[in-house]
């Protein structure tokens, strides 16, 4: 007789989350991998390997072997569940096995489907099951999936946005698309090249997002300013720079309306029955992306619907596939 462990995993291209039954959420690290070109061999994983990025010599490596939300390197991904995945089994027995649920975009493909399964296996799992995320985003932000009523989720990631209308505990319309978190990182770095002539790491583009970065220009923020610092593409030389909240969120246009089109797109596909229900209910945004300054008073002034940001706008992802886990034989029938 087994006695089953259940874990359940947010596999994210920015930070991977893991929720052991029971226990809650143990582990929230970077999805990082630290790399001896030399030899292959994994040097670090999650925190201690994030700290390496832009800080290691040339026969190291820091890389994301998730990327918009799948697996772009099998053997690196493999290697960072195993490691996650002993972190959160210390305590495995002899007669307990593994069980994994884990989180994959709502437009992946059965072979990615089946890479992000066979890597758990690899890493350890006994039982590899899935879950669309944003049906786990839904669940963890409190939402009432299995009701016959429509809810609409924007889950906005490190690589990928999900945005989907729910109802009867399942996904009756949805959009993924690979614009997230990490492509408005991207944009701020390209920005900051082009306009200052300073070249700047992808931890200062986060932290400019973080701290100036908006989506909406308001009161609030539209006179903030920040001292970035960086090289100069023309000196070579460590050099600092004053950047403008407006600056940033001229920047940060493209990718915002590209996920704003998103939302619209899955809103004109809605049944009008489910629409009734969005204009009532509103539209529940989670994920780091949506904890961007502004970007609720944008969803609400271009769709005309109440916006939400969730409680646990960070981990509902998670928090959803722990719940999961609490009837995993309700999952079981669907997959």
């Amino acid at each position: 007789m087994f006695f089953y462990r259940d874990i359940g995993i947010d596999l994210g291209t920015a930070n991977t989350l893991v929720h052991v039954k029971g226990r809650g959420i143990v582990i929230n690290e970077p999805s990082v991998v630290a790399v001896d070109q030399q030899n292959g061999r994994v040097l670090a994983v999650g925190e201690s390997a994030k700290k390496m990025i832009g800080r290691t010599p040339g026969n190291i490596t820091a890389l994301r072997p998730v990327k918009d939300g799948v697996i772009a390197d099998f053997e690196y991904t493999q290697a960072m569940l195993r490691y996650f995945l002993k972190k959160a089994t210390r305590h495995k027995g002899p007669f307990s096995r593994t069980r994994v649920v884990i989180c994959v975009p709502s437009g992946v493909t059965a072979v990615e489907e089946r890479a992000v399964k066979e890597a758990a296996k690899s890493a350890g799992a006994d039982i590899a099951q899935l879950i669309e995320e944003p049906m786990a985003a839904s669940i963890g932000a409190g939402l009432e999936v299995n009701e016959p009523t429509g809810n609409m989720i924007v889950d906005i990631g490190g690589g990928t946005t999900e945005v989907a209308i729910i109802s009867l505990g399942g996904i009756v319309t949805s959009r993924s698309i690979r614009v997230a978190g990490n492509e408005m990182d991207n944009v701020i770095i390209n920005h900051v090249k082009k306009t200052y002539n300073l070249i700047i790491g992808e931890r200062t583009a986060e932290e400019i997002k973080i701290q100036i970065g908006c989506a909406y220009l308001d009161e609030d923020i539209k006179n903030a300013s920040l001292d970035v610092r960086g090289r100069d593409t023309i000196t070579g030389l460590p050099r600092t720079v004053n950047i403008t909240a407006k600056d940033i969120y001229q920047a940060l246009a493209e990718p915002v309306g590209s996920i704003i089109e998103a939302i619209k797109t899955c809103l004109e596909k809605s049944p009008p029955e489910l629409a009734a229900d969005i204009m009532s209910r509103g539209i529940m945004m989670a994920g780091g992306g949506s904890m961007l300054h502004g970007f609720q008073e944008l969803v609400i002034r271009e769709t005309g619907i109440m916006a939400i940001l969730a409680e646990e706008a960070l981990s509902a992802v998670v928090i959803g596939t722990g719940k999961v886990l609490e009837n995993i034989h309700v999952l079981s029938k669907r997959k």
